[in-house]
C-alpha cells in the first residue's frame, strides 16, 4: 500500500517524535530525529516520511496528504495522544478509505484504550513494529500479522505478541529515509553540533530504572546491537550523503552498555575521522574513555538523575556517587565533553535532597545540564508504584503550551515545589561566574558558536520567564491557528 509515516503536528516546538524520551517543549528549541518512524519507512518501498515539528507543519498542511495514500503510520506519545487523535479524524474525513495506524510507547501499552479514543484509528503496532508496519503495508490481513490490535467491528482483537528482533543488522539503513525525506538542517539539539545526525547501533538497555520509558515499553532490557561492521558503514554512507554534518550521535539508551563494542565501533569511527557523541552511563572505566576520546569521541549525554543516593537506590539507578565522581573526573581529564541530565521529582525526593543534588551538579560541573520533573509514563515500574501510592491526582504530563509539568505530588512534597526547583536549578547552576566565564570562553573562540549561544540563552530566558507566567501563545498544530487547551 502507499504509506506515509506521520509525526504528526501538536504544540509549537514540541520535541515529541519517535526518539524523543521526554516529550516534551524545551528549554532551547530541540528536535531529535524520528528514528523510530524511519527505520519501518526504509522497509516500505516508496513510502513518504513527514516530520511536522521541525518542518513548522500544521493540520492544514498535511491534510492534502491523506489523500494520496492508502496507509497512514503515526508515531503517538502519552502528552501528544490527543492531539494525534484529532490529526486521525482529520486525516480519515479527507480520505475514508484511508487506513489508520498508531505506534509509540503509549499505544503499546494501552492498545485496547488506544482503539476505544476514536474510530478513525484502525489498528495499533504493539512493541517493536517494524515488521509489523511492513506486513501491514504488504497487504496482511491484520489477523494474520503479529503484535497489532485492531478492530473487528464492534470488538478490538489482539493478535500475538511479535517476538524481539535478535537480529539488528537485517534492518536496513534509517540514513536513507533521512536524506529522502528530511531536512537534517531542522534538527537542533543545544549540546550536539549542528548539523547532527542522529542513530541507533542497538535496542533495549541493561539498567533497570524505574522512570524510563523506552525499555519498558518497546525496547526491552537485553541490549541487542547491529554488528560492528553494520554500524560504521552506515556512518560512512551518511558522510557521502551529508558532508555537512558536524556530528553523529549514537542514541542506544545507553551506548556504553557493551563496553568492548564500544570500543570497536570508536576504532571504526577513527578510520573514517568523524565527530562523534553517545549516551553513557555515570561509570565508564577510564581505560575505555580514552580509547572512545582517541578515535573521535566528543561528548557524553550522561544521566545522573540525583545527587542523593537513596533516591538512586529508589529508582534502581545502579550507579554509585562516588563511581559517579570518579567517571566524571576522568571524562574531563581526557577533554570529553558532558551533557549532564538530572531529573527532580522521584520518590524519595524532599526539598532537602533538591537541594543536595543542585550542589552535587555544581560539584560536577558538566559543560551543559538538562532539568526534567519526574514524569510516570504509563508502562512504567514509577508509573504502576504512583497509582499505588496515590501520588498521581490526574495532572497531565504538559501543560496547554506543551512544557512538562510536575504529574506527581507527595505528601512532603507539593507538585508546585517540584515544578519550581526546576527554575532554582537552571538558575543556580548556570548564572555562576565560572560557568559563565566559560561559556564566554567558548563563545569568544568561534564565532558559530557566539551566534548561536546567544540565541540560545534568549530562547534560554524567554523560556524561563513564560514558565514561571505560566502562560504563552503556542502555534496550533490541530486547528491551524492558536492553541491554548
Amino acid at each position: 500500500m502507499r504509506t506515509l509515516f506521520l509525526h504528526p503536528p501538536s504544540y509549537e516546538d514540541f520535541d515529541g517524535g519517535a526518539g524523543s524520551r521526554y516529550q516534551a517543549r524545551r528549554e532551547v528549541r530541540s528536535f531529535w530525529y524520528p528514528t523510530w518512524l524511519a527505520q519501518p519507512a526504509a522497509l516500505v518501498p516508496d513510502s513518504r516520511l513527514v516530520d511536522a515539528p521541525p518542518d513548522g507543519l500544521t493540520l492544514e498542511d498535511v491534510r492534502p496528504l491523506a489523500r494520496d495514500y492508502e496507509l497512514a503510520v503515526l508515531h503517538t506519545s502519552t502528552p501528544s495522544f490527543a492531539h494525534d487523535v484529532r490529526v486521525a479524524e482529520a486525516l480519515k474525513a479527507d480520505n475514508p478509505r484511508l487506513r489508520v495506524g498508531f505506534v509509540g510507547a503509549h499505544v503499546a501499552v494501552n492498545a485496547g484504550a488506544s482503539l476505544a479514543a476514536s474510530p478513525a484509528i484502525d489498528f495499533v503496532a504493539r512493541s517493536e513494529f517494524d515488521f509489523t508496519i511492513k506486513e501491514v503495508a504488504e497487504g496482511r490481513p491484520l489477523s494474520r500479522v503479529l503484535g497489532v490490535s485492531y478492530r473487528d467491528g464492534d470488538v478490538i482483537r489482539h493478535t500475538p505478541e511479535r517476538p524481539k528482533l535478535e537480529n539488528m543488522d537485517a534492518l536496513p539503513y534509517v540514513v536513507d529515509v533521512y536524506r529522502r525525506d528530511l531536512t537534517i538542517e531542522n534538527y537542533v539539539i543545544g549540546y550536539l553540533r549542528h548539523p547532527y545526525v542522529s542513530l541507533y547501533t542497538g535496542r533495549g538497555c541493561r539498567s533497570k530504572c524505574t522512570f524510563c520509558l523506552w525499555p519498558q515499553t518497546v525496547g526491552g532490557h537485553r541490549y541487542r546491537t547491529r554488528s560492528v561492521e553494520h554500524v560504521v558503514d552506515e556512518v560512512a554512507r551518511a558522510q557521502r550523503y551529508f558532508p555537512q554534518v558536524g556530528e553523529f550521535f549514537f542514541d542506544d539508551d545507553t551506548f556504553t552498555d557493551d563496553l568492548p563494542r564500544a570500543a570497536a565501533i570508536a576504532r571504526g569511527l577513527g578510520r573514517l575521522g568523524v565527530t562523534w557523541s553517545c549516551n553513557a552511563k555515570a561509570n565508564v572505566p577510564y581505560e575505555t574513555l580514552k580509547v572512545l576520546k582517541e578515535h573521535g569521541l566528543r561528548l557524553l549525554l550522561v544521566g545522573y538523575e540525583s545527587g542523593n543516593q537513596r533516591i538512586l537506590n529508589n529508582v534502581r539507578k545502579g550507579v554509585r556517587l562516588d563511581v559517579a565522581r570518579r567517571f566524571t573526573r576522568d571524562a574531563k581529564a581526557l577533554g570529553v565533553r558532558i551533557h549532564g541530565t538530572f531529573v527532580l521529582g522521584l520518590p524519595g525526593e524532599t526539598l532537602e535532597t533538591i537541594a543536595e543534588t543542585i550542589r552535587f551538579a555544581c560539584e560536577l560541573d558538566p559543560d551543559t545540564i538538562q532539568v526534567s520533573i519526574a514524569a510516570p509514563y504509563p508502562g512504567t515500574a514509577m508509573y504502576r508504584q504512583a497509582l499505588e501510592e496515590g501520588w498521581l491526582d490526574g495532572r497531565e504530563l504538559v501543560d496547554g503550551r506543551g512544557v512538562q509539568r510536575s504529574a506527581l505530588s507527595y505528601p512532603h512534597l507539593a507538585h508546585t515545589e517540584i515544578f519550581d526547583s526546576v527554575d532554582t536549578f537552571y538558575r543556580r547552576f548556570y548564572f555562576r561566574p565560572r560557568k559563565l566565564f566559560a561559556l564566554a570562553g567558548e563563545m569568544a573562540q568561534d564565532r558559530r558558536v557566539l551566534r548561536r549561544r546567544l540565541r540560545e540563552g534568549v530562547e534560554f530566558v524567554r523560556f524561563l520567564a513564560a514558565r514561571r507566567r505560566g502562560v504563552g501563545v503556542t502555534r496550533a498544530g490541530v486547528s491551524g491557528g492558536h492553541n491554548n487547551p
